[in-house]
C-alpha cells in the first residue's frame, strides 16, 4: 500500500508541525488533505473537498482515512453522503470533536446533527478519557453509531501535540494493523459490508 493511499484528515484550526498527524506526514509521506478553511469549518465544503481528492487520486489503490478530531466527524458526514464511499476501505479515527457539545456549537454550527450511520468500511475510534472536546461517553456513542472498535488512549487529553506524543508509536500501530486488514481484504476478494 503506497504511501499516497493514506490520506490525513486534520481538524479544526488544522494540525501543526509537532502533531503526529504532520510528523507522519513528513516521517511517511502520506497526503494531507488541506481545507480551503481550517478556521471557519463548514461541513458542505469539507465535504466536498475530500470526495475532489479522493476521486483525483489513483482508482487502483484502497484508501485509508487517518482523521483527527472534526477529520472524524468529516469521515462520518462524507460517508452518508458520498457515492463513492468504495475507494475507502479503512478508517483510523481519532479523538473525534462532538459539534453538538454547548461550547462548540456557534463555530461547528454546520455539522449538526452529526451523522450518526454506520461507516460502510473498518474503523476504530481512539479517544482519550479527558478529552476536553468529546467526553469519552459520548466517544463511545459514535463508535457504536459508526460500528468502529472503540480503543481507549487513557487519559491524554486531546491526542494532540500538547498530549506530548511524539510520532504516536501506538496510534501508528493501529493504522498498521488496518492497513493489514485491507491487504487481507483486497487480496481475498473480501467486501466488508455494514449491517
Amino acid at each position: 500500500m503506497p504511501p499516497s493511499s493514506i490520506l490525513l484528515l486534520p481538524g479544526w484550526n488544522n494540525s501543526g508541525p509537532s502533531h503526529w498527524l504532520s510528523r507522519w506526514e513528513a516521517v511517511h509521506g502520506f497526503q494531507r488533505v488541506e481545507q480551503h478553511d481550517w478556521l471557519r469549518p463548514l461541513r458542505g465544503d469539507w465535504i466536498s473537498r475530500l470526495e475532489d481528492v479522493l476521486l483525483t487520486g489513483s482508482q487502483e489503490e484502497p484508501v485509508v482515512l487517518v482523521a483527527h478530531n472534526l477529520g472524524c466527524q468529516l469521515v462520518a458526514a462524507w460517508a452518508s453522503h458520498s457515492k463513492n464511499t468504495h475507494r475507502v476501505k479503512a478508517a483510523l479515527l481519532v479523538a473525534t470533536s462532538d459539534p453538538e457539545r454547548e461550547a462548540l456549537r456557534p463555530v461547528l454550527r454546520s455539522w449538526s446533527p452529526v451523522a450518526m450511520q454506520r461507516l460502510p468500511f473498518i474503523s476504530v475510534l481512539v479517544g482519550s478519557e479527558n478529552d476536553p472536546y468529546c467526553s469519552a461517553e459520548r466517544a463511545r456513542q459514535f463508535a457504536t453509531a459508526w460500528g468502529a472498535d472503540w480503543v481507549s488512549a487513557g487519559v491524554r487529553g486531546q491526542l494532540n501535540a500538547d498530549s506530548q506524543l511524539g510520532d504516536w508509536p501506538e496510534g501508528h500501530a493501529h493504522l498498521q494493523t488496518l492497513r493489514a486488514q485491507v491487504q487481507t481484504l483486497t487480496r481475498t476478494g473480501t467486501a466488508f459490508y455494514a449491517y
